[in-house]
């Protein structure tokens, strides 16, 4: 008989216990350092920061969640049970915005919509005006312009999730619903979107949460939420403890979002396990298929196309003018090496943390806690993972700096703390799909190795690290886009004269400079463009009703 599974050994345990103590101990020093502040600094905040930073918030995270809801699911449902013009296209090139950070379209719009840029001159002559002052569009920096930008840059999170589980929902129930007098309108609005109700709350939770993390579009775009208010708080005002009591703040919201998505898939029930047929998509013909193919056009040209080409002719323009400067080669390296670390970091944590999961849940150990702490950290803004990491990180840089003579703050110095912070924010990305990469191995491998008289650990060497190694390829390659680009924590931890793509780039629009900003932009996109198309080909198998 082979030997039974055996729990992880303490050296495992300690390890993941640390990992998840480590993701856990900025939200434990942000409350310290908020309470750290006195009362009449709480009062202030109150009266004067919080009121109109936290109504701009709401109303950016109440129309962002309109229009994502409203794309993604149109969209997702038209490319799913619809067949038309372009279809074989539109249904993995709406997956393109994500490869687009939100700091980049808005970077991009700034200038394209600017009141002498190229939209509103081609307009002004196209209707006759000479000037600005006789014609001019809305100012782009506004709260509804963030709305609508961020947006169709977030939509899709709904679009994928609402799409996947209109893919597997079964024909047959769309077919009672048209027996029983329902059109197709009716069936849709009683069958097909309150089963999808559990994704929908998933995609809209997580498009939230980028959105609530973002720091450049807003700024940019002149709302000041609650994540500007953090970091104008601490760099412009040096007022860390004010920062971190606005953090606790956007913790709150945060907590209110994973609630949502909580409450959308309360009572989440599933009928059976066997396959059952998918429904046709139905043939569109006349004005109608090209509608449709106009609807679901759309969002990829203001979410992706607009913007990638204005930066591809921008960065044309600047390699003929003179090509790019020294700086922004260096910031591509500093990139480079970041995005490198913060992958190597996260991915060892995270192989950590799940094979140690793996052997306490086959050991019968209920207490899983570690694992589930371990994947807080992309609940979390970049700014307020800063803001509760510096304290506890000076104190441990001042101790290094006396244990090795140093003077000064080495750590912090040498983007340690850079890399650390990024590493617990991407954490769950290798995580889950180390994990899932764990649940499909059989356990009779693990046997059949024990049996050979291999130890746990060798059978993870010799056995599971081989068969693990498109999961860890795949958490790899998300947790280096995203490290590339990542912005607030990046701006808040970096060491003195360290700028990276999105650093620059955030730099340059700041200064009104767009060729130059428009390089880092396009290397940032086409960085991002590899998990999308992963992520396509991983979403959209063959179309075979066609």
């Amino acid at each position: 008989m082979p030997p039974g599974p055996r729990a992880a050994g303490p050296g495992w345990w300690l390890a993941t216990v640390l990992i998840a103590a480590g993701v856990l101990m900025p939200v434990a020093s942000l409350a310290w350092l908020a309470a750290g502040g006195n009362a009449a600094h709480w009062a202030h905040l109150a009266q004067t920061v919080l009121p109109q930073v936290a109504l701009n918030t709401a109303w950016l995270l109440a129309g962002v969640a309109a229009v994502v809801l409203v794309v993604g699911t149109g969209t997702a449902w038209l490319v799913t049970a619809c067949d038309f013009p372009g279809r074989s296209v539109l249904h993995w090139a709406l997956l393109l915005p994500l490869a687009m950070p939100s700091y980049i379209v808005a970077f991009a719009y700034l200038d394209l919509l600017h009141p002498i840029g190229p939209v509103q001159g081609a307009l002004r002559w196209l209707l006759g005006f000479e000037s600005p002052r006789q014609f001019r569009l809305p100012d782009l920096r506004s709260l509804p312009g963030a709305v609508l930008l961020l947006g169709f840059v977030m939509y899709p999170y709904v679009y994928l999730t609402a799409r996947t589980m209109f893919m597997n929902q079964p024909a047959h129930l769309m077919e009672a619903a048209r027996t029983l007098g329902e059109g197709r309108w009716g069936a849709w609005k009683r069958v097909a979107l309150p089963l999808a109700r559990p994704a929908l709350a998933v995609g809209l939770s997580l498009a939230l949460l980028e959105t609530l993390n973002d720091i450049g579009a807003s700024e940019f775009l002149g709302v000041n939420t609650l994540t500007v208010a953090v970091y104008t708080t601490w760099i412009s005002r040096s007022d860390l403890p004010g920062a971190a009591q606005i953090a606790c703040a956007m913790l709150t919201a945060v907590a209110l979002l994973v609630l949502l998505e909580r409450h959308g898939r309360r009572g989440q029930r599933f009928g059976s396990v066997q396959r059952m047929r998918a429904a046709p998509p139905r043939r569109l013909n006349g004005a109608g298929a090209w509608a449709a193919t106009t609807a679901t056009a759309l969002p990829v040209l203001l979410g992706f196309g607009v913007p990638a080409a204005y930066l591809a002719w921008e960065t044309v323009k600047r390699l003929h003018g003179g090509g790019v400067s020294h700086a922004l080669l260096a910031s591509a390296a500093n990139t480079l090496m970041l995005a490198a670390g913060v992958t190597l970091v996260a991915l060892l944590a995270g192989l950590v943390v799940a094979w140690t999961t793996r052997r306490t849940r086959a050991h019968g150990t209920p207490s899983q806690w570690p694992a589930r702490a371990a994947t807080l950290g992309y609940a979390l803004p970049g700014t307020v993972l800063a803001v509760g990491l510096l304290p506890p990180a000076l104190a441990l840089d001042a101790g290094f700096a006396r244990l090795i003579g140093h003077d000064g703050l080495p750590l912090l110095g040498a983007g340690v703390v850079l890399v650390a912070a990024c590493a617990i924010r991407f954490l769950a990305m290798p995580l889950g799909t180390i994990e899932a990469g764990l649940a499909r191995l059989p356990p009779a491998l693990e046997q059949a190795a024990r049996c050979l008289g291999d130890t746990p650990n060798a059978v993870l060497r010799r056995v599971h690290l081989p068969l693990l190694q498109p999961a860890i390829a795949a958490g790899a390659l998300l947790v280096f886009v995203d490290a590339m680009k990542e912005l607030p924590a990046t701006l808040l931890l970096r060491p003195a004269n360290f700028d990276t793509l999105a650093t620059w780039l955030y730099a340059e629009a700041a200064r009104g400079s767009y060729e130059e900003g428009a390089v880092a932009a396009l290397l940032i996109v086409l960085a991002g463009l590899l998990p999308v198309a992963v992520l396509a080909r991983t979403m959209n198998p063959p179309d075979t009703h066609r």
